[in-house]
């Protein structure tokens, strides 16, 4: 065995010795245990720190829970590579994205709770959004295109919201120049900015900006990247009565032990914070990434949490057990079914699809809070029919394939570009390492 490889499988077995502080009280097994391979996960830290010793990527975290039991966790890099400080186990990511799961599934405990139906129109909440217009392009014969706003066919509902068929845009994304004009009016959008930044705003400037600004789609027409599971905190808050950030932390973060996630790091904590590299190495561009340690206006239900990895990856573990975690009942296994079966259906039209956009592969379509897998083939990267999943912009990466009793975390500050290949890569290496 050469010195890479006694050195990983050295920190694997330190994941059985050492793993109830490593993963927060989550069961701990070494991956032979649990039908994987010790030497070909070892080549997935091997590929990763490749990367890092390139400058490609600053540092990363990647666990691993099959069958119940943390199998794998493995701590690579730096935290803050000019400073020379090595990434700790314990580091704090900025998940952007991966809030919206987060936001998603506290949405849905108000769904079992009754107090919302996946079918409200958001107006019974947010009566700002009752009548909406939509802003249509057309281009005349010299090829010149204007805009023009047209009624609502319908109004959005919650449903819309959890599978981003509102109409809602991002300003980062949208090409439609009126809704990005409207974004940056109403404080949500800021070009030439730091993307996807909504916390300047209070909630009810967000709900008043973005209702005044026109829809890029009909309602439920079109699947679009966007700024809906925002809108979606701002129902949570209106329905259970308390701000985001508190509804999430007694009734999700609380409950599941998750000690280091919210919308603000502590000024006693902001030491753990992951830092990205300071100039993007595909673009040459500066990495510009939100400032956690100050007090957000709003608790951004789409881009504005932190976790640690063994944080997420007791949501994810709660996730693939049905709901549960350690007594502790989240939501009902059918919830979870609901939420992971395809929302899109085919009339709905996904261009570029959930796939295409987070790791440039097909194959995908997306349910309530989460991308989801259609079939075995496809997609380009190995999974399982069923397997869901949501990434965020800096970098970080989850995944839960129920057939293969499986949840992998991955967690690196590295925007750009680049991410969709990290996701493949770490898809495929872990795949790879499954024997039975």
């Amino acid at each position: 065995m050469n010195n890479q490889l006694l050195r990983s499988a050295v920190g694997l077995l330190l994941v059985a010795a050492t793993g109830m502080a490593i993963g927060q009280g989550l069961p701990t097994a070494r991956p032979e245990e649990v039908g994987m391979s010790s030497v070909r996960l070892a080549a997935l830290k091997t590929g990763l720190q490749a990367e890092v010793d390139n400058g490609k990527i600053p540092g990363a975290i990647v666990m691993i829970v099959r069958n119940g039991k943390l199998a794998y966790s493995e701590t690579i890099g730096f935290q803050d590579k000019p400073a020379g400080k090595a990434l700790r186990q314990d580091a704090i990511f900025r998940i952007y994205s991966m809030t919206k799961p987060l936001a998603s599934v506290g949405a849905m405990m108000l769904v079992e709770d009754g107090k919302i139906q996946l079918t409200d129109p958001i107006s019974k909440f947010l009566p700002e959004f009752a009548k909406m217009g939509v802003s249509v392009a057309q281009t005349d014969a010299s090829g010149v295109v204007s805009y023009s706003i047209i009624p609502a066919t319908r109004q959005i509902t919650v449903q819309d919201l959890l599978r981003h068929t509102s109409g809602i845009a991002y300003g980062e994304i949208t090409r439609n120049p009126v809704i990005r004009k409207a974004y940056i009016e109403a404080g949500v959008y800021e070009d030439k900015g730091t993307d996807y930044d909504h916390r300047k705003v209070t909630p009810a400037q967000e709900v008043t900006g973005v209702a005044k600004a026109p829809l890029s789609t009909q309602p439920g027409s079109t699947w679009e990247y966007s700024m809906s599971v925002d809108i979606l905190g701002r129902v949570v808050e209106s329905a259970s009565g308390k701000t985001l950030a508190t509804y999430l932390d007694e009734r999700l973060f609380k409950p599941l032990k998750m000690v280091d996630t919210g919308f603000q790091v502590p000024a006693k904590e902001i030491g753990r914070i992951a830092e990205p590299l300071a100039i993007d190495p595909a673009t040459g561009a500066p990495n510009k990434v939100l400032d956690v340690t100050i007090a957000p206006a709003n608790a951004s239900g789409g881009a504005g949490a932190v976790s640690t990895a063994s944080d997420y990856m007791r949501f994810a573990t709660m996730l693939l057990r049905g709901g549960e975690l350690d007594g502790q009942r989240i939501l009902s296994p059918t919830t979870i079914s609901l939420m992971t079966s395809d929302h899109l259906g085919s009339k709905v039209v996904a261009s570029p699809g959930p796939g295409e956009l987070l790791m440039g592969v097909p194959g995908y379509t997306f349910g309530l809070g989460f991308m989801v897998r259609q079939g075995p083939g496809m997609a380009g990267v190995p999974g399982s029919e069923g397997e869901y999943m949501w990434a965020g912009a800096a970098g970080t990466f989850f995944w839960v394939d129920p057939k293969q009793n499986l949840a992998v975390v991955a967690m690196m500050q590295a925007p750009g570009p680049s991410r969709p290949g990290y996701r493949r890569m770490i898809k495929q290496m872990v795949y790879a390492a499954i024997e039975k």
